[in-house]
């Protein structure tokens, strides 16, 4: 056993596959107990805040300030609130308005800005104009109202007892607040969904009940291949002519269409991570027993078998000690392979709307589901998507890798 174990960690694919699997594993297991909280829990109003660190406004504003110079200070707050687009975009108004070409120079911010506030009429509408490019010239004029002031921001409370408002302080352009004296700071790596959660956070415990149907999937698929595949390979004649009916019965029928079926005629309220799992497991084995059929039947007239049935050992003796020793490391890969497509199996299921309930658990399809419905992938909001994608994709890359180095492990028509 050490020795077959120094081998399967000797190989390079097997090394390189277990490691990214046993991080995600790490991962999903040690996160939720340093960040708390309800996966599916709701931190913001609105959808799709983009990945960041999240400082509270209001609490910035009481945090001690300090003075810092810096160069490129007005550039980027310009920049951020008049990005290149944006320039073309006036350009394009003020010739529609009939303002010749050669006057606009969207390079010079001031210029661009004083000749915008002399043409510029957020009443008027220029022929050809949809009511929507309207709007946003109104919301662009907007926001450049001060945009190259120096002037400090005033900060005003209301008076008790008088109800006017009153200055208490002012923010310079110059004042800094360090992100570590704010009392409220949220990072969010991934941003927020489409309802408002972190979608870190989400797809930690989605990676978690993703692994979990593929385990319970893989286990049950594998039990019923196993099984199937040693007494038809063993015993043989009528019970192997049923199971061999049996199991190209299934295998007729596309897996998938079987699974849109049965996992429709359950219903939504009905259809947990454990439900689908076990509807994964029940479709997923033919493979498995065919398989293992092919390997039993190779084995059942070896010399060892044979002595075997000559002491009058039981059937279920000579399967249990005699032949599946000798497949234990095929078996094995089946595992690894049944994991691996119950997760792949489960996201399918969940984009077609076919996964589990979306009230309680969320799973990396769902996660893609949400994503797809609320049209992140063509908002270009790609880490309401992307990470799950790439999730499913280290996972079953990390257990087609371990099996890959377990194959060259035992079967000797692989090895150098």
């Amino acid at each position: 056993m050490k020795h077959t174990i120094r081998q399967i960690f000797r190989s390079g694919k097997f090394v390189v596959g277990f490691s990214i699997f046993v991080t995600i594993l790490l991962i999903v297991i040690v996160y939720p107990l340093i960040i708390t909280g309800e996966p599916l829990g709701i931190i913001g109003q609105g959808t799709f805040f983009p990945p960041g660190i999240y400082v509270s406004v209001y609490d910035s504003i009481g945090s001690p300030s300090y003075t810092l110079f810096l160069d490129d200070a007005a550039a980027k707050r310009i920049a951020s609130k008049l990005s290149n687009d944006d320039r073309l975009a006036m350009k394009d108004w003020l010739i529609a308005d009939g303002v010749p070409e050669n006057q606009i120079d969207i390079t010079d911010t001031e210029k661009l800005l004083d000749l915008w506030e002399k043409e510029y009429d957020p009443d008027k509408g220029l022929p050809g104009m949809t009511f929507a490019k309207q709007r946003y010239y109104q919301r662009l004029n907007d926001s450049l109202e001060g945009l190259l002031s120096t002037e400090a921001a005033i900060i005003a409370a209301k008076n008790a007892e008088t109800g006017v408002l009153e200055e208490t302080g002012v923010v310079k352009q110059s004042d800094y607040v360090n992100v570590g004296e704010v009392a409220s700071v949220r990072v969010l790596p991934f941003g927020t969904d489409n309802f408002g959660r972190d979608v870190l956070t989400e797809l930690v415990a989605a990676t978690g009940v993703s692994l979990q149907i593929g385990l319970v999937a893989g286990l049950i698929a594998t039990l019923i291949g196993l099984t199937l595949g040693l007494l038809a390979g063993y015993v043989g004649g009528l019970m192997d002519d049923v199971i061999v009916f049996i199991t190209n019965l299934f295998l007729v029928i596309p897996t998938f269409v079987l699974l849109i079926l049965i996992s429709f005629s359950i219903g939504q309220e009905q259809r947990g991570p454990f439900v689908i799992a076990v509807v994964i497991g029940f479709t997923a084995w033919p493979w498995t027993a065919r398989a293992v059929r092919a390997q039993v039947i190779s084995l059942r007239n070896r010399d060892h078998v044979n002595l075997s049935k000559l002491s009058g050992h039981s059937i279920a003796h000579i399967i249990l000690t005699d032949i599946l020793p000798y497949i234990a490391s095929y078996v094995i890969m089946a595992l690894i392979l049944q994991i691996s497509l119950g997760i792949l199996q489960e996201a399918a299921l969940s984009i077609l709307g076919l996964g589990p309930k979306t009230t309680e658990d969320p799973t990396l399809g769902l996660m893609m589901q949400w994503a797809m419905i609320y049209q992140a992938h063509i908002l270009g909001k790609w880490w309401a998507y992307f990470p799950p994608l790439l999730t499913i994709a280290l996972i079953t890359f990390s257990m087609n890798l371990m099996n890959t180095g377990l194959d060259q492990v035992f079967n000797p028509a692989l090895r150098d």
